[in-house]
């Protein structure tokens, strides 16, 4: 388990993040055109994984504003954004806010990625949702990078990841 904090507040998630040079967990996670995507979907590209409680947040809409500038300069690399929100709250918001450059995909169904990765609050206000992470694969899905953020309301290290693939 990790200890990060909300607010201060100390909140504990359900394991660790996989460990570098480890092969990534698989995944089966909600599109927002309601279709299934797994990790083999990505193979043969480095992809980035922004995992945050909910995009109906400011700092969480602001990951993936920032990674949908960022993903436009990238060779070979998906960013995929990752919560446990409805597919149709992400649909609305990369609408409204012009989001093309990342993927969202939503763990709504089983919740088995945020358990996978270890990376699900088992208590606090957020029980249940997913924590502030990113985590990179090359483009073998190995884990070349993972950052668990350590205050919930910051935002996560966007250079140190997109760096990391570089």
């Amino acid at each position: 388990m990790a200890t990060v904090t909300f607010k201060g507040n100390p909140v504990t998630t359900f394991g660790e993040l996989p460990k570098i040079g480890a092969d990534a967990p698989n995944f089966r996670l909600t599109a927002t055109d309601l279709s299934s995507k797994s990790l083999n979907n990505y193979l043969g590209h480095n992809v980035v994984l922004n995992i945050f409680p909910s995009v109906d947040t400011g700092v969480c809409a602001q990951s993936v504003r920032t990674f949908n500038e960022k993903a436009s300069q990238l060779d070979n690399t998906k960013v995929l954004c990752i919560s446990k929100d409805l597919p149709f709250a992400f649909a609305r918001f990369c609408a409204a806010e012009g989001i093309d450059n990342v993927e969202s995909l939503s763990d709504f169904r089983d919740g088995n990625f945020g358990k996978n990765y270890g990376l699900t609050f088992v208590d606090g206000p957020m029980e249940g949702l997913h924590s502030r992470c990113v985590v990179v694969l090359n483009d073998k899905a190995e884990v070349i990078y993972t950052e668990q953020v350590s205050e919930i309301t910051d935002e996560p290290d966007y250079e140190a990841a997109l760096k990391s693939i570089s």
